[in-house]
């Protein structure tokens, strides 16, 4: 499952190495009290957090790094305890082991007992900030501030020693002649997932610092760190994970260095100077669109080099998947293994195929190519399938227009709810009246939800992935299950090759060879994945004959 490692390091961590707390003598400690305004919607002197109709949580803080942490914990405590059980249930369902947990705490002690030498003291101080509205129910982790400083690492220990179960996510920049009225258009899928909960209470917080620009993210409570973004300079950060080795130590997770950029770069260029200045311990695509170049670059980071990526001056599209493009890695062993071996390679060209069906792309535009489920030339992938740039477990999606100071965030489910629309100049001066009332949304710019999710298909798919789950804990316990559930269970997903394979896998399991053989067949007839999939199945094939 994505994201195993992320969840033990959630588990593990005692952060023993994580004691002194960061410098605030010169921050304000004192917020006011907290008001609820409605059910569920509160605010405070500087900031207020509120549901919208489409069901994404509007946050707003401002002031010092403190007084931003104090505001988000005091506005979003609920939601804060909320995802924090999310993720302590999905590690007691995967993890029972107390062992393995003492073992993941060992060594998680030794691994991050640096991190706060990489982490800005003002990013320390918000997040400390927020802490000390976190539940002293987790404690048994690790008290609140560490807690929730080593939750900032986890998506990059995640990548980097889960190494297989890299996020697919994908990006695409499109601007000039390739875009309706020539300006600059981003859009981006965030495929994580930490279970069906974690991603229940997407948040899209606007952040006016004591310090640097005006910025907004979608984000989800208790994170401060950066994963899509865009500042009222009209420049932006999405990240997409790469092939990384395992690091020997936590240095600058990799949320807080784009949050950084988000902050303080107002082009291009400001943002490659943050980037160089700061260690990172994985490999990670940064896509920056700006709007005072009108493009948009990769910054390619990993432990041991920067490559920026360019597309050459007579393109006007730059497209993003989960390996590296720029000159530094065009021979890095890791990255031509993940072409090779991954589905980085066939969503990037698919991606591409969808933009040059569409010359002159539209934010509209923009969100049915990530909505799209389809493979290269339009072949069934199945549901849920990593190779399809929507695979159907997105946490979130978003599209920029960064020169109109726009941006469009999907509501769920995953990416197919309707995308919200967000005019920043227009949000952050509704926001300095503080009026409760007034709308933060741009309602007349929304773009549709996709009918897909009111339709069978869709309901079909939810109810799989529910089958899914209930066939592999039976493989794995060697229960019987009715060959009438199997068949229900195949036609609820029937052209994705894992139904079959997981069939194929519980037959194997009952000694059933020749049924077993057949669903094998079936799968390797389907889109498969990755190398390793293909692999296993013909191995499995080859042992039933």
């Amino acid at each position: 499952m994505r994201y195993l490692l992320c969840l033990l390091v959630l588990c593990g961590t005692s952060c023993a190495g994580i004691r002194q707390l960061p410098p605030m003598a010169n921050y304000n400690h004192h917020i006011g009290e907290r008001v609820e305004t409605s059910p569920g919607s509160y605010t405070l002197p500087n900031g207020l957090l509120r549901k919208n109709q489409q069901g994404l949580w509007e946050l707003y803080v401002s002031g010092d790094p403190l007084e931003r942490g104090l505001a988000n914990g005091v506005l979003t405590e609920e939601l804060l305890h909320r995802q924090e059980a999310a993720f302590v249930s999905q590690v007691q369902k995967m993890v029972p082991s107390r062992f393995r947990q003492w073992l993941l705490r060992r060594f998680l002690d030794r691994f991050n007992r640096q991190l706060t030498d990489h982490i800005p003291p003002a990013y320390q101080a918000e997040i400390y900030g927020l802490s000390r509205s976190a539940a002293d129910t987790f404690n048994f982790i690790a008290p609140p501030y560490p807690r929730l400083l080593s939750f900032h690492a986890a998506h990059d220990i995640g990548h980097a020693l889960q190494d297989l179960a890299l996020v697919g996510c994908t990006s695409f920049a499109a601007w000039d002649g390739h875009t309706a009225d020539g300006k600059l258009l981003i859009g981006r899928n965030f495929d994580f997932y930490a279970g069906d909960a974690f991603a229940e209470e997407k948040v899209v917080a606007f952040i006016d610092p004591d310090q640097g620009y005006k910025h907004a993210m979608v984000t989800w409570p208790g994170m401060v760190g950066a994963v899509s973004g865009m500042n009222v300079k009209g420049l932006t950060v999405t990240i997409n994970a790469g092939k990384s080795a395992i690091p020997h130590q936590a240095k600058t997770p990799i949320s807080l260095l784009t949050r950084e950029i988000l902050q303080y770069a107002g082009d291009i260029d400001e943002a490659i100077h943050i980037a160089r200045q700061r260690e990172v311990f994985v490999s990670e695509s940064i896509m920056v669109g700006s709007a005072a170049d009108g493009k948009a670059v990769l910054i390619e980071v990993s432990p041991h080099k920067l490559g920026v990526y360019a597309v050459p001056n007579s393109s006007d599209v730059l497209v993003c998947a989960n390996h590296f493009q720029s000159e530094p890695y065009r021979s890095d062993k890791r990255n031509l293994r993940q072409l090779e071996e991954s589905h980085s390679k066939y969503r990037f060209d698919r991606m591409n195929e969808l933009i040059a069906q569409t010359p002159k792309l539209t934010p509209a535009d923009g969100a049915a190519m990530l909505r799209n489920k389809e493979g290269i030339g339009g072949v069934a992938l199945g549901y849920g399938n990593e190779k399809a740039i929507n695979q159907l477990l997105a946490h979130h999606a978003v599209i920029f227009q960064p020169e109109d100071r726009r941006m469009w965030v999907a509501a769920a489910p995953y990416q197919l709810g309707e995308f919200v629309a967000y005019d920043l100049d227009e949000v952050f001066a509704r926001l300095a009246s503080m009026d409760t009332d007034v709308p933060l949304a741009t309602d007349s710019l929304n773009i549709s939800a996709d009918p897909f999710a009111l339709s069978a298909d869709f309901r079909h798919y939810e109810e799989f992935r529910v089958q899914m789950r209930n066939l592999e804990a039976a493989i794995a316990t060697e229960e019987e299950v009715p060959d009438t559930e199997l068949r229900n269970f195949q036609q609820l997903n029937p052209m994705f090759w894992k139904t079959d394979f997981l069939i194929g896998e519980y037959y194997r399991g009952q000694h059933r060879k020749a049924d077993a053989l057949r669903h094998y067949q079936l799968a390797a007839s389907r889109e498969v994945t990755t190398k390793a999939d293909s692999l296993l199945i013909q191995k499995r094939i080859k042992k039933c004959k």
